[in-house]
C-alpha cells in the first residue's frame, strides 16, 4: 500500500472497478426489498455547479447507505433537456439547440462519473428525445378524449419583436428582457390541463405524506387555496347581464362601497370605447405584467368606468372601477370591494377618496375606527339591516340562503389553483400532438402517428418559432376526414417532461407502453431530493401527473414520492453562488485539485442538508487533510503486519475503551445517516473515532497497556476493527478512498457489496461510569464508579473526593441525593 494518498489514482481505480462489475445496474427482484432514491434531474446547462454537487452527493449517500442495509437500490440519472437556455445559446453561438444540448449532456455525464455517483446509467433519460416525449404526447391525446385538456384564449405577455410569450420574470420595466421591446398583454389560444379537477385530492392527500417537510405541504395547501364562499350577482345599470363576484366574506356584503373589474373585462372594454382616458388606462394595464404573486406589492391603480352596479339587497348604486389588481384569469374578473374590512380595498379607497363603511364590530365590544385602520377579523355584524348582531357563520348562512332563494347567487367552493396552461410559443420543446382541420376542428394525433417529432436541424434566430416557418412540419392531413390540415406549432411547458420522468426510469426501454409492470415494482419513489424552490410547481405537477397515470391504469399508487428532502443552497460570502455575482466555485477545479471524495466530504460535513452551506476554502482544505490522515492511519496499521482474530474477552481496559468507542460510533452514525440525515454529525463521529485510534496506537507504541505479544496482537485487532468501522461507515460519503482502504486492509471482496457494520451491544457496556458531584447544586467534582455500585458506595466515593470535601468541610450534611448513573448532590 502506498503510504501517500493520491486521490486521482485512487478514484480512477474505484470507478473502473464499479464500471467493470456493473454493480449499480439493478433489475426487478421480488424477493428483495426495493429502495428507489432519486434526485431532481438537472438541466444540461453545460457544467455542474456546486448546488448540483451538493444535492447529488446527498442522494448518493442515502442510496449507498440503503444498499449496505441490504436494500435493492435504484438510483437513476437523466436530463431535463428542453427549455429556453438552449434557445438563447443557439442565438448566441449559432448552433441548433439540440446540438448544444447533447454536447452539454456528454460533458456533464463525465463530471457526474468523476464524482463517483452510484447511478444505473442503463436507465438514463433525455427528455428531448422522441422515444421519451412520445409518451407524454400519447397521454395528452388520451386526456383530450377524456375532456381533461382543453383550449381557450388566455392573456399572456407578448414580445412583438421576438414574437414569443414571456414569463413574468422575463419582463423588466415593461420591456422584453432580450429584445427590450415594449411588452403587450395579448389574448391568444392556449392549451390547458384540468388540474383543478384534482384539486380536492391534491389537497387531501397531503395528509398522507408524513415524510414531506411541513413547510412544503403548507406551501402547496396555500397554492391550492381551497375556500368556501358565495357567488353573488350584482345587476348593472343599462346592462342585460349581471356582474358576478365570488367572496369568502358574504358577511361584509353591506359594506360594499365600490366594485372593480379587470382591464380585459367586457365592461371595461365598453367603457373604454367611449372614454379615451379609460381606454388609455386599459392599455396601460394590458402592457403591465400582472401576475397574482405580484399583486400584493404592486402599486394599486384604477379609474372609474362611469357606470354603476346595484347593491343586491339595498338597491343602492355602487360605482364600477377598472383596476390593475383584478385579474381576468382569476375568478370572474370582478371583485366587490369592502374597504372597511379588506386591506387591499382599504388602501385603494384611501388613495382614490372612496367611502369606507364599518359593518363588522369586534366580538369583545371594543371600539374601532375603519377610517383610521382596516378591521379584517371576523366579528359581529353592525349597520347591516336585518343581519345586525349575527356572527360570521350565522350571517354567512343567512345571506347565502337569501341569494339562493332569490336565484341570484349560490354557495361555492373555490380554489386559488388555476388550470395548468401547458402551451408555449417556443421551438425547443415537445410538439403538442394536435391537428387543426377547418371541418373537424382540433383533432388529436392518432397513436400510430406518434411521436410528432421535433425537427432538430433548424436555423434558430430567436424571432418566433422556426416551426411556424417549416411547411414540412405543420402541413399535414386531418386524421378524421383526410383533408389538408395544420399541425399545432406550440410546444409543451417543460414542466410536463419533469412531471413523470421518475416513473419512466422504471422502464425506459419500453417502446410499446408509457409504463409497464416494472413501474409497479419501483414506484413510488422512496426518497426524493431537490431544492425548496420546486415546492409548488414541479412537485404539485408531478403529484397531479401521478394521479393521471393512476387513472389511466398505469400505476396503482396515489402519490409519486414517499419522502422528500429539500436541501439548502450553497453560498459564498453570504450570497447564493451565481455567475452574475462573480462568486461561483467550479466543482471541476476542486475535483482536479483535491479529488472527488474531498468535494463530497466537504459538502456533507459543512452543514446539515436542509440548511444553507457556506463555501469555505479553508473548509475544503481541512476535508482534504482529514482524508490524508485517514489514509496514513490505515497505511501505518497495514505496514505493522498481520493482525490476529479479535478476542474481546482478552482486551485490557484501553482496548475495551477503544472497542466501546467503535461500537458507540457505529450506533451514532447509523442513526445520523439512516434516520436523521445529519451527515455532518456522522462525519464528526468518524473523525473522533479516528482520533481515538491514533491515540490508542501512540499509547501502544509507548508500551502502555498491551504487555505480552498476545496483548499487542489483540490490541491491534481492536484497532483494525475500529479502522474497518470507519471505512464502512464513511463509504457512502467518500466511496473511492474507502474502496481502496478496504482492499488495503486485506479484503478480497469489494466494499460496495459489504453490509453496514453491526453494533455489538456487549462492547458498549461500561465497567465504570462518570458521575457529577454537586454541593448545594453546584458542580464540585466528578467521580468514576462501578456500573453496579449501590447508593451507599456512590455517596461514600463522592464524599471522598478532595474538592468535594473542601466545600463540605465541617458543615452538617442534611441529605445526599443520588441520581443513578448521572449525579450526586450533597445538601449541607
Amino acid at each position: 500500500m502506498d503510504k501517500d494518498y493520491h486521490p486521482e489514482a485512487v478514484e480512477e481505480a474505484a470507478r473502473r472497478q464499479w464500471a467493470e462489475s456493473r454493480c449499480f445496474e439493478v433489475y426487478e427482484d421480488e424477493s428483495r426489498d426495493e429502495f428507489y432514491c432519486l434526485t431532481m434531474f438537472p438541466y444540461p446547462s453545460g457544467k455542474l455547479h456546486m448546488g448540483h454537487a451538493r444535492v447529488f452527493t446527498i442522494s448518493d449517500v442515502i442510496a449507498r447507505y440503503q444498499r449496505m442495509q441490504g436494500k435493492h437500490v435504484l438510483q437513476p440519472m437523466g436530463w431535463d433537456a428542453f427549455g429556453m437556455p438552449a434557445e438563447n445559446a443557439a442565438i448566441k453561438q449559432g448552433v441548433p439547440p439540440a446540438q448544444w444540448t447533447y454536447q452539454n449532456i456528454d460533458y456533464m455525464r463525465g463530471q457526474l462519473e468523476r464524482l463517483g455517483y452510484a447511478y444505473d446509467w442503463t436507465r438514463e433519460l433525455t427528455t428531448c428525445r422522441p422515444e421519451y416525449y412520445r409518451w407524454e404526447q400519447w397521454l395528452f391525446t388520451h386526456l383530450f378524449k377524456k375532456g381533461l385538456v382543453y383550449r381557450k384564449n388566455s392573456v399572456v405577455n407578448w414580445d412583438p419583436v421576438d414574437q414569443t410569450v414571456l414569463a413574468n420574470e422575463q419582463v423588466i420595466d415593461g420591456r422584453g428582457w432580450r429584445s427590450d421591446a415594449l411588452v403587450e398583454r395579448r389574448e391568444i389560444p392556449q392549451w390547458f390541463m384540468k388540474i383543478t379537477a384534482y384539486a380536492d385530492e391534491l389537497l387531501d392527500k397531503l395528509d398522507d405524506l408524513p415524510g414531506w417537510p411541513d413547510s412544503v405541504k403548507t406551501m402547496q395547501r396555500n397554492w391550492i387555496g381551497r375556500s368556501e364562499g358565495a357567488e353573488l350577482a350584482f345587476e348593472v345599470e343599462g346592462e342585460a347581464e349581471p356582474l358576478t363576484v365570488y367572496t369568502t366574506r358574504p358577511d361584509t356584503l353591506m359594506g360594499v362601497t365600490y366594485m372593480a373589474v379587470a382591464a380585459e373585462h367586457p365592461l371595461a372594454s365598453k367603457a373604454a370605447a367611449g372614454n379615451p382616458a379609460v381606454a388609455a388606462f386599459v392599455e396601460e394595464c394590458k402592457t403591465a405584467v400582472a401576475a397574482e404573486a405580484m399583486l400584493e406589492t404592486m402599486e394599486k391603480k384604477g379609474m372609474p368606468l362611469g357606470m354603476s352596479a346595484l347593491h343586491p339587497i339595498t338597491g343602492e348604486p355602487v360605482p364600477l372601477w377598472v383596476a390593475n389588481f383584478v385579474l381576468m384569469s382569476y375568478g370572474t374578473g370582478a371583485v366587490m370591494a369592502v374597504p372597511g374590512h379588506d386591506a387591499r380595498d382599504w388602501e385603494f379607497a384611501k388613495q382614490h377618496g372612496l367611502p369606507i363603511k364599518q359593518v363588522i364590530a369586534p366580538e369583545d365590544g371594543s371600539e374601532i375606527d375603519v377610517d383610521e385602520a382596516v378591521f379584517v377579523d371576523r366579528g359581529v355584524l353592525v349597520d347591516s339591516g336585518e343581519y345586525d348582531g349575527m356572527d360570521f357563520d350565522t350571517a354567512f348562512d343567512a345571506i347565502a340562503d337569501y341569494f339562493e332563494r332569490t336565484g341570484r347567487g349560490r354557495r361555492r367552493v373555490n380554489y386559488r389553483l388555476r388550470d395548468w396552461g401547458v402551451s408555449r410559443q417556443r421551438y425547443w420543446g415537445t410538439p403538442i400532438p394536435i391537428v387543426y382541420c377547418d371541418d373537424c376542428g382540433a383533432v388529436p394525433v392518432p397513436e400510430d402517428q406518434l411521436p410528432v417529432v421535433l425537427p432538430e436541424e433548424v436555423e434558430f434566430t430567436g424571432v418566433g418559432s422556426p416551426l411556424k416557418d417549416m411547411p414540412a412540419f405543420y402541413e399535414t392531413s386531418c386524421p378524421q376526414c383526410g383533408k389538408p390540415a395544420r399541425r399545432e406549432t406550440d410546444t409543451f411547458d417543460t414542466f410536463v417532461e419533469s412531471s413523470w420522468y421518475y416513473a419512466r426510469y422504471a422502464c425506459p426501454d419500453n417502446d410499446r407502453e408509457m409504463l409497464d409492470e416494472r413501474a409497479g415494482y419501483w414506484l413510488p419513489v422512496d426518497q426524493y431530493i431537490g431544492g425548496i424552490e420546486h415546492a409548488i410547481l414541479h412537485l404539485l405537477y408531478a403529484r397531479f401527473f401521478h394521479k393521471l397515470l393512476r387513472d389511466e391504469g398505469l400505476t396503482d399508487t396515489d402519490e409519486p414520492f414517499v419522502n422528500l428532502l429539500t436541501q439548502g443552497m450553497v453560498l459564498k460570502d453570504g450570497a447564493k453562488m451565481s455567475k452574475a455575482k462573480g462568486n461561483t466555485v467550479d466543482p471541476q477545479e476542486m475535483i482536479d485539485r483535491y479529488g472527488a471524495d474531498t468535494v463530497r466530504l466537504f459538502m456533507m460535513f459543512t452543514a446539515p442538508p436542509e440548511q444553507a452551506l457556506e463555501w469555505s476554502d479553508a473548509g475544503i482544505q481541512g476535508s482534504f487533510r482529514f482524508l490524508k490522515r485517514f489514509w496514513t492511519a490505515v497505511a501505518n496499521h497495514v505496514a505493522a503486519g498481520d493482525v490476529p482474530a479479535l478476542d474481546p474477552a482478552a482486551l485490557d481496559p484501553a482496548g475495551r475503551d477503544l472497542r466501546r468507542k467503535t461500537h458507540d460510533t457505529i450506533a451514532k452514525i447509523s442513526d445520523d445517516i439512516g434516520r436523521r440525515y445529519t451527515f455532518n454529525t456522522a462525519i464528526a463521529a468518524a473523525m473522533e473515532l479516528l482520533n481515538a485510534v491514533n491515540r490508542f496506537e501512540a499509547a501502544s507504541d509507548g508500551g502502555n497497556g498491551v504487555g505480552s505479544a498476545d496483548g499487542v496482537g489483540n490490541a491491534r485487532a481492536a484497532e483494525r476493527e475500529a479502522l474497518e468501522a470507519i471505512v464502512l461507515s464513511l463509504s457512502p460519503i467518500v466511496p473511492h478512498i474507502c474502496h481502496a482502504l478496504w482492499q488495503a486492509l486485506g479484503h478480497g471482496e469489494t466494499l460496495v457489496d459489504q453490509a453496514w457494520p453491526a453494533v455489538d451491544e456487549s462492547a458498549r457496556q461500561r465497567d465504570l461510569i462518570e458521575m457529577v458531584v454537586q454541593v448545594n447544586g453546584k458542580l464540585r467534582g466528578r467521580i468514576s464508579v462501578a456500573v453496579d455500585a449501590d447508593r451507599d458506595t456512590v455517596s461514600a466515593m463522592a464524599l471522598d473526593d478532595p474538592n468535594v470535601r473542601r466545600f463540605v468541610a465541617d458543615q452538617a450534611i442534611r441529605k445526599t441525593i443520588v441520581v443513578p448513573g448521572r449525579l450526586v448532590n450533597i445538601v449541607v
